[in-house]
């Protein structure tokens, strides 16, 4: 049978489908297991848990219970195991009637071994440095890393980048990157629809080196919009002229950690910038022609800080310049340990929200600013749910 672009074959309980981008096998009502155009597992559920695979082949777990959910990463061995076994559904898979596209499919999982699975993780790491963190709506882009590195690194609750200084690749070298990725993806790069210029705040390049290096991005996998991160402090350093050439080369959102609408928390935190900087540049940004992306992170600043950071944030998401087409991201604020807001916090005898304070600032975030903001997108943005 086929539906538009999906070819889909049931036999008894099975379920074989064959999706524009992806291929996914249901030996019952209660299992689910997805392969990229490679043939390597995407996704699977089992007896109601969600496993993630990275490019890297290390294995994420997710369920729910207590009303709360859990993550978790498999060991290698426990992932070798998953592998095994999905790998067994697939050479058991009823092909009989499926049709071409189906088969063709199935053989492209079946030649896959687990230790072959483990060692795209070798691959990964000849091709990429560690990806520490993207947006939710980037998680299936093409990433591509042009810097590595934050240019400000010196945010007490970040530690994404804290061994690493900041530099840009030369354009050579990312051209090499981009073709390296390339192979990488192979035609599983079908799922990724946009392009994530990474790392930390990319975006912070002047534009006589951002450019040449977007232009070689396109050049790989034409065709895609481009995102990126950018803090307030080094992206108010271009005009609106200079982001209105970028959106034409085909950068089309910015992702922008706002953190907080209260300045003495933004301080607190060490970052740069303030409640007018933060608007004034979404409004450069909006005037550009670009669409937005602000984070603001859910329980910051514990219980001293709770009530202004919730009363100033909503008023500032609420003078913002969005619509239809931008998104904030409410994000739930993990302490790492051994940060620099950690041990500023115990000095300063700060305590952090528990859970459901976490929760009830959160939904306080979330209805407050859907009211102030009607078009625009609000969604979580859970970081330990971040795989690629």
């Amino acid at each position: 049978m086929v539906i538009g672009a999906e070819s889909v074959h049931r036999s008894g309980n099975w379920i074989l489908s064959a999706k524009r981008h992806s291929t996914s096998i249901s030996p019952d009502r209660d299992t689910v297991y997805s392969f990229d155009l490679e043939g390597r597992p995407l996704y699977w559920f089992e007896r109601g848990r969600t496993y993630k695979r990275s490019l890297a082949s290390v294995v994420h777990a997710r369920d729910r219970a207590g009303g709360r959910r859990h993550h978790w990463q498999l060991s290698p061995e426990d992932a070798a195991q998953h592998f095994s076994t999905m790998l067994s559904v697939a050479d058991r898979a009823p092909l009989r009637h499926a049709g071409p596209t189906l088969h063709e499919r199935l053989m492209r999982i079946r030649v896959w071994s687990p230790d072959a699975l483990q060692e795209e993780g070798s691959k990964f790491t000849g091709v990429y440095r560690p990806i520490s963190i993207l947006p939710p709506d980037q998680y299936l882009a093409v990433v591509v890393q042009a810097t590595f590195g934050c240019s400000w690194n010196r945010c007490t609750f970040c530690n994404f980048y804290q061994d690493d200084a900041f530099r840009a690749r030369t354009l050579s070298s990312f051209e090499e990157h981009c073709r390296g990725v390339r192979r990488l993806l192979g035609r599983g790069d079908a799922l990724r629809k946009s392009i994530f210029l990474a790392s930390g705040n990319a975006l912070v390049l002047g534009n006589e080196r951002l450019r040449p290096l977007i232009g070689a991005a396109r050049e790989q996998f034409p065709g895609r919009p481009i995102a990126g991160f950018v803090d307030v402090f080094t992206g108010t350093r271009k005009s609106v002229e200079d982001w209105k050439k970028l959106a034409e080369q085909g950068l089309a959102r910015v992702h922008v950690g706002l953190e907080t609408g209260h300045d003495p928390l933004l301080r607190w935190l060490n970052k740069p910038g303030s409640v007018e900087a933060s608007g004034a540049f979404v409004r450069t940004l909006k005037q550009a022609g670009l669409r937005v992306s602000i984070i603001v992170m859910v329980g910051v600043g514990g219980s001293r800080f709770a009530a202004d950071h919730v009363r100033d944030t909503v008023a500032l998401a609420g003078e913002l310049p969005l619509g239809r087409g931008d998104t904030v991201y409410l994000s739930p604020f993990l302490e790492q340990p051994n940060s620099d807001y950690a041990r500023r916090a115990t000095e300063d005898g700060m305590h952090a929200l528990d859970d459901d304070e976490l929760d009830a600032q959160y939904e306080v975030l979330r209805e407050a600013i859907r009211r102030a903001r009607p078009a625009v997108t609000v969604s979580r943005y859970d970081i330990r749910e971040f795989v690629y």
